[in-house]
């Protein structure tokens, strides 16, 4: 069954530099009947003021995805990864048995994401980052859903 949560009815923050909206039960806002979705854990819609961000910080046994909306996220991580993802692009990071990173808003101009969670079949495994384009996903162009063939 779908349920309809409109978007002011999220649960959220507001701590000047990042305004994030919860879509399940995250950090201080808390809903026992709002703990996830099957593995989905987190989903957060998150406005990442400029020149700010998350510094370095742990995590463990978690797959973490980000779906850059508008703007971009500079991702650094203790595995020596690096790299920006932009609007329309995706980054994901297993945090398998454990890792450090920051994910930093260097632009000029606010930044949007859908973070996703997703608990992980199996824990301790091994952590990774990657990044990956999605010229479909890019502002002003068309998207094809999952299943549709492309025309022509």
């Amino acid at each position: 069954m779908i349920e309809r949560r409109p978007f002011a009815d999220l649960g959220g923050a507001d701590h000047g530099w990042l305004k994030a909206r919860h879509h399940f039960s995250f950090a201080n806002y808390y809903d026992p009947k709002k703990m996830g979705w099957g593995p989905i854990r987190v989903w957060n819609d998150d406005e990442i003021a400029p020149q700010s961000g998350f510094p370095p910080h742990p995590h463990a046994d978690m797959e973490i995805i980000t779906y850059v909306r508008q703007g971009a996220i500079t991702h650094q991580d203790s595995l020596g990864n690096k790299g920006r993802t932009e609007a329309g692009d995706v980054q994901v990071m297993s945090a398998g048995s454990g890792i450090r990173h920051a994910e930093y808003n260097l632009e000029d101009d606010v930044t949007k994401i859908f973070q996703i969670w997703i608990m992980p079949k199996t824990e301790g495994g091994p952590p990774a980052w990657g990044r990956q384009a999605l010229p479909e996903g890019r502002p002003g162009r068309k998207v094809r859903h999952l299943g549709q063939r492309p025309a022509g």
